[in-house]
């Protein structure tokens, strides 16, 4: 039998080296962290890190340190996160484009998204909006339904890249509603917008900081939003279920994560500090003025949601073979 003063010697030993893990988690954060966002500064994403990253460095007594790493459709970004030491101090601003999205359209991805990282927690909603030249006729997106389905293939709708979420909120309409049209895919937001308010399109899904303006300018009408409840912004422009498209909903949460690993009590602190910054009043309307919406949500909601995007979107992209450029 093992001598009893070498396994006390040994359970020492062991605590000895636990004991520094624990008092280093427990002293979280100590240093700056770094909140990677996937793409350039100035847009949605980065946006909403730069709301909400003041405040969360208040709560945490730590900087958080924004770093965008833009290219490969958020990949790159991603993939750092994924490599990172799992201790808290490398955080990802995540979205579906990069999370379920691109990993469904490139097989060839040296890592996974949903397996690799460890939610924190839902940040904020951002939404679309269905908007029509203002010289259209149709007034809901019930009219607009019905008018694809007295002339098959004749209306056309633009999007501002393959995988985006407007171009797979319009194949989620073909496909809910039952209709057929023709997507027509630009190389950014602004030529699609140019030829939409020029009545070249007859319907896009907008992003809302993009749309709100031509809407409230009378250059563009909005018909509905994709989400399942009326947003704050629009509060008269009715949901796409409500005119007429039942089960129609699209709207994207994006939220924060840490590579998979990365202890427990570090991500509930984390996920507080979230908590905090969108109960700032401050944080909520810098927000809103970017067409989001605050929404906190614990680690396990965010990864339910990230889960039944995949369940939604895998169909639409394997049906439509959408591929990487």
């Amino acid at each position: 039998m093992p001598n009893r003063r070498a396994v006390l010697a040994a359970a020492c030993t062991m605590l000895g080296v636990a004991s520094p893990a624990r008092a280093q988690t427990a002293a979280f954060p100590s240093r700056p962290i770094r909140l990677l966002v996937g793409f350039a500064p100035g847009g949605a994403t980065d946006g909403a890190a730069r709301a909400v990253a003041p405040r969360m460095s208040e709560l945490l007594g730590q900087q958080v340190v924004i770093e965008n790493r833009g290219g490969a459709g958020g990949n790159i970004a991603t993939e750092a996160v994924v490599r990172a030491a799992p201790d808290g101090y490398t955080i990802l601003l995540g979205t579906i484009g990069p999370l379920i999205v691109n990993p469904v359209m490139d097989r060839n991805l040296p890592f996974d998204p949903l397996r690799d990282l460890a939610p924190i927690g839902t940040l904020v909603e951002a939404y679309g909006v269905l908007v029509v030249p203002a010289g259209r006729p149709w007034r809901t997106a019930g009219e607009l339904v019905a008018e694809a389905r007295r002339r098959p293939g004749a209306l056309n709708w633009g999007y501002s890249g393959v995988g985006t979420s407007g171009h797979l909120s319009g194949l989620l309409l073909d496909r809910v509603a039952q209709i057929e049209t023709q997507g027509v895919s630009y190389r950014g937001g602004a030529p699609l917008m140019t030829d939409l308010i020029a009545g070249r399109l007859d319907y896009a899904f907008s992003t809302a900081p993009t749309a709100l303006p031509n809407v409230e300018n009378g250059r563009l009408r909005a018909l509905a939003v994709p989400t399942p409840r009326r947003v704050r912004a629009l509060p008269d422009v009715p949901t796409i279920a409500e005119t007429g498209v039942p089960g129609y909903e699209v709207f994207s949460a994006y939220g924060l994560l840490a590579p998979q690993g990365t202890p427990a009590p570090v991500i509930a602190r984390l996920n507080a500090a979230v908590r905090g910054a969108l109960e700032t009043p401050e944080v909520v309307a810098a927000l809103a003025r970017q067409g989001l919406e605050a929404q906190h949500g614990s680690p396990e909601e965010y990864g339910d949601f990230l889960r039944a995007e995949l369940v939604k979107w895998e169909p639409i992209i394997r049906a439509n073979n959408l591929r990487s450029d």
